[in-house]
């Protein structure tokens, strides 16, 4: 099956952390989101992959530079359809998929989407009106329906498709009322002229906001198996699932309950404490008598000593001065609230901690509250207790 796979937007909803990168770069686990994507669409049998890239489009093909696949261009970021019609050359006369790069599944369900095309993926949650709900009708798709007041079904659009040849001549429908040309009118054109299929997948995760990037680390860690080819000395703990890469160092006192990743050129301790679902990228530090709980900690991100961080997003090259805290829990116990685009958001989470941009730098002894977002190189001062977002300072 050939597979055009859309990584060419820039990702405003995971901002600070795609200030200086795109979302299909974002680490998840070992390798970044749209090499998970990619993997995972090979392995589900994906024959040929064209990846339409645009913002940033370099740094995608960095990312998958040792994969084969073929780029193409979307020259300005104008939808989905309009994606899918920037590869339209590259693809061959017969039926192909679409699968969105920011965007985890399953390799057994996208490998039912393959074989049941046409076809569209279908997710099953609670709270339908927030995404586009399947219309079904006598065991087929008739359409998608973005964000009913009253949902048709708790099924909902998974932004994963199984085209016929013919919808390579559907791809110039008109634009939206919000100015871009969407793959679901599409989607409504193939409905028209086929049957389509609805195919349940078993786990879907839409990586748009922080804390998805988040649960996306926390589903990619769990799948790895315990490796440990790099420095780990005599004294340390580790226990469960933990990778520590070539190159990466644990030193002596640390305890690290998996799953967890350390990677090249990281090093942990002495006397650190990692726990849960925990990335430590490549050159980061966690230093002495540090405990990281349920975190990512991107390239070059630094917590030397005496600090607390509890499921947060550090990006590349933060600083933590020593004696840092970060909250992860609101003293009433609702589910943490951070600002997306400028709007309060539920994480749907009952811990969450911080979210930092690149080269964000804090004071000794700063104390950071749930839910607050550090902007691409903000700083605190010593002892300062931070509870609303900040920008570069």
């Amino acid at each position: 099956m050939q597979t055009v796979v859309l990584a060419a937007g820039e990702g405003t909803r995971l901002r600070p952390l795609t200030d200086r990168r795109p979302k299909p770069t974002v680490p998840v686990a070992d390798r970044t989101l749209v090499e998970h994507v990619v993997d995972t669409a090979t392995a589900a049998g994906a024959t040929r992959v064209v990846v339409v890239v645009g913002y940033a489009a370099d740094a995608v093909r960095e990312a998958l530079g040792d994969r084969d696949v073929e780029f193409v261009t979307q020259e300005r970021q104008r939808g989905t359809a309009d994606a899918v019609r920037a590869a339209r050359s590259a693809l061959d006369d017969a039926p192909f998929a679409v699968l969105n790069g920011d965007v985890l599944y399953d390799r057994a369900s996208l490998r039912r989407l393959y074989d049941a095309g046409p076809a569209v993926g279908a997710y099953r949650v609670d709270d339908p009106e927030n995404y586009g709900v399947l219309d079904l009708g006598d065991d087929r798709v008739r359409g998608v329906t973005e964000k009913p007041a009253t949902p048709s079904s708790n099924l909902v659009n998974a932004g994963a498709y199984v085209f016929p040849a013919a919808a390579r001549d559907w791809l110039d429908v008109s634009e939206s009322d919000r100015g871009e040309y969407e793959l679901t009118d599409v989607l409504e054109r193939a409905c028209d002229a086929v049957d389509v299929r609805a195919v349940t997948v078993d786990r879907w995760l839409d990586v748009g906001r922080p804390w998805e990037l988040l649960a996306a680390n926390e589903w990619k860690l769990d799948d790895l198996e315990r490796r440990l080819d790099g420095d780990v000395h005599p004294g340390a703990d580790l226990r469960g699932s933990v990778v520590v890469e070539a190159g990466a160092t644990v030193d002596a006192g640390v305890v690290i309950e998996g799953p967890a990743l350390v990677r090249a050129g990281a090093t942990v301790g002495p006397n650190a404490y990692v726990r849960g679902a925990t990335l430590v990228g490549e050159g980061a530090h966690v230093g002495h008598a540090v405990e990281i709980k349920n975190s990512v900690l991107m390239s070059g991100a630094t917590v030397g000593h005496l600090s607390y961080v509890g499921d947060s997003v550090l990006a590349r090259d933060v600083n933590f001065g020593a004696g840092t805290t970060v909250a992860n829990l609101r003293h009433d116990d609702s589910d943490v609230i951070v600002r997306v685009k400028g709007t309060p958001t539920s994480t749907g989470r009952r811990k969450f901690g911080v979210v930092c941009g690149d080269d964000v730098k804090t004071g000794i002894d700063t104390a950071l509250n749930p839910g607050v977002v550090l902007g691409t190189g903000a700083r605190t001062e010593p002892g300062e207790t931070v509870t609303r977002d900040r920008e570069r300072s």
